[in-house]
């Protein structure tokens, strides 16, 4: 299968077939991520995708991972200068 050229599913407004757009996946946090690059994994194992896409996705998965992961410690960083400011004072 084509990834590049998914089947799309069609639906008529005004009269006219429109594709309906994909559902959007869901990435808010670390373990929704790993869901994702599992999926990933399990389409590329079962031919569903082709090797190559699937790699193209894990990698921008794992640049979306790692951000997430730099939020995360930018916002732990900040609460525990906050808290040591605090203590100070």
């Amino acid at each position: 299968m084509n990834v590049k050229n998914p089947p799309q599913t069609l639906t008529i407004h005004g009269g006219e077939l429109v594709p309906i757009p994909p559902p959007k996946i869901d990435l808010r946090d670390a373990h929704a991520i790993r869901r994702e690059l599992s999926s990933v994994y399990r389409d590329m194992r079962n031919g569903t995708i082709e090797t190559q896409e699937g790699t193209r996705l894990a990698y921008v998965l794992d640049m979306i991972r790692k951000a997430y992961e730099t939020s995360v410690m930018q916002e732990r960083l900040e609460l525990m200068e906050r808290t040591i400011a605090h203590r100070k004072n």
